[in-house]
């Protein structure tokens, strides 16, 4: 079994990205899995073509994106994209698009294939937060998880994919009062036991 992780890059005038810092971290074999890892750039549509490019080279079972969703105490598993892309701020290219449809024949959303509560129930058995999510915004995180399912619905019928959000690391957090936060060390065991609970689905 190969499972793809993803990870972005920094942005919104951040120095780092816990989700690409998590992602390299991550053991090259999980539960007999191997772990293919990929950083992609925080930019509209750029990050979908470095991704479909890596699918197609790569032939994963399972693609699995992690994002910074700042403000947020715990990893959330999302289960479900939607067609729309509407930045709150601009990507690394500039562009702050506004109440835009991502794929025009795509549909309004799409649900992940990944088994959520079994990611949740393995990263809370960690002794780390966790819950399922049921938005994963407007913007690149959403964005990329809703072009790897309409990839899947268009032409790799047979892969899984999802999306995690993960919190800031410490270190963001140090000029944001009452800002929850998490280490890196905990999200790359949380992200590990959820690509546990992945592959436990699958055997």
């Amino acid at each position: 079994m190969k499972i793809l992780v993803t990870g972005f890059d920094p942005f919104g005038g951040e120095s780092t990205n816990p989700a690409i810092e998590a992602v390299k971290q991550l053991p090259d074999e999980i539960s007999g899995a191997h772990i293919v890892k990929l950083e992609i750039p925080t930019v509209f549509n750029r990050c979908a073509e470095v991704v479909r490019q890596a699918i197609f080279v790569e032939q994963p079972d399972v693609v699995l994106s992690i994002g910074q969703a700042g403000g947020r105490a715990a990893l959330t598993p999302e289960l479900v994209a939607i067609n729309l892309n509407d930045g709150r701020i601009p990507d690394n290219a500039g562009q702050q698009p506004v109440d835009q449809p991502i794929q025009l024949t795509g549909d309004a959303a799409y649900f992940t294939q990944l088994p959520v509560k079994a990611m949740v129930s393995a990263i809370q058995a960690a002794g780390l937060p966790s819950q399922v999510s049921t938005t994963a915004g407007t913007y690149v995180c959403n964005h990329i998880m809703y072009q790897v399912q309409y990839l899947r619905a268009t032409a790799f019928p047979t892969l899984q994919a999802g999306f995690m959000h993960i919190p800031f690391l410490p270190s963001q957090v140090t000029g944001r009062p009452n800002t929850p936060s998490l280490s890196l060390a905990d999200d790359v065991r949380g992200i590990t036991a959820a690509l546990t609970a992945i592959v436990a689905k699958n055997t």
